[in-house]
């Protein structure tokens, strides 16, 4: 009889331990779930804001502003010349960081960091002490009539000393990302290191590459402390969209709506291509 009764209670434990254990993964799921709500409203509920407070006619009118094409068309440049220019420079120093090590290099993973973590008005005060006309090089250069601050390659200077990190530290991982032993088969084969480079290492990580350079666009197309501080605000010479959105502000709020609308977009747009590029990534690497 005692073994019966004893046999009772464990089961009777081991059935008030699984209600006991259900409900507490169910509150935890509704935990969950109402954070993961909380969180997507927080982020969803400003930008549905600009829809909202944009009526569809005045956007449109207001796509004809001259401050609105001028800052549109600056920005998207100046963008576009930085992301080509951090292209062209990352990408062999992204490859040397990855497959080589060299004294010091520690120290300058750092530096070539810090501008992710430096605000961005610290940022434009460096770069109007070293190339003002004043500045440390600056005035070497104002001496042969070159003048960078205040000018629309100051933009392009500023954009590219903030956004380069982005892709850098992307290259640099797709780049650790490639299997040794496809470089070093090629190699074997009688391949050089340039062209193992350019026909094994380059298109595997091809991807990782387009991500980042998505990235540092991104991050140049939003660049407002270090351009305002270094380039200044002159439209059509150096007033790109975040700078026009500021000063629209001041006086007419329809204007900063729509390049605030616009910068949504192109925004969103980013964050789908990488979405899409990685995940084409991750498929890649699992079939291998």
């Amino acid at each position: 009889m005692d073994l019966c009764r004893f046999e009772r209670c464990c089961g009777l434990e081991r059935i008030r331990g699984g209600v006991v254990s259900g409900i507490r993964r169910r509150g935890l799921k509704v935990g969950l779930a109402i954070l993961l709500i909380f969180a997507a409203a927080f982020i969803a509920l400003p930008v549905a804001s600009l829809f909202i407070k944009s009526a569809s006619g005045v956007t449109l009118q207001t796509l004809r502003d001259p401050v609105v094409i001028d800052a549109l068309t600056l920005s998207l440049f100046t963008a576009t010349t930085s992301v080509v220019i951090v292209i062209i420079l990352g990408t062999p120093l992204s490859y040397l960081n990855a497959r080589f090590d060299y004294p010091g290099k520690e120290i300058a993973d750092s530096l070539i960091e810090l501008p992710v973590v430096m605000p961005p008005m610290v940022g434009g005060i460096a770069l109007l002490m070293a190339f003002g006309r004043m500045g440390v090089l600056g005035q070497y250069l104002h001496a042969w009539g070159v003048n960078i601050a205040f000018t629309t390659v100051a933009v392009v200077v500023a954009q590219i000393f903030v956004s380069m990190p982005f892709y850098l530290r992307q290259a640099r991982i797709s780049f650790e990302d490639v299997d040794l032993v496809l470089e070093n088969a090629a190699r074997t084969l009688g391949a050089s290191r340039t062209q193992v480079f350019f026909s094994v290492t380059l298109p595997i990580a091809t991807n990782g590459l387009i991500s980042g350079a998505i990235m540092s666009f991104a991050r140049a197309l939003g660049e407002f402390g270090a351009t305002i501080m270094f380039a200044g605000n002159f439209q059509g010479r150096t007033q790109t969209m975040p700078l026009a959105i500021y000063t629209a502000m001041q006086g007419d709020l329809s204007v900063s709506l729509c390049l605030a609308l616009i910068l949504v977009a192109i925004s969103f747009a980013i964050i789908a291509t990488v979405k899409i590029l990685t995940r084409r990534m991750y498929r890649s690497d699992v079939r291998d």
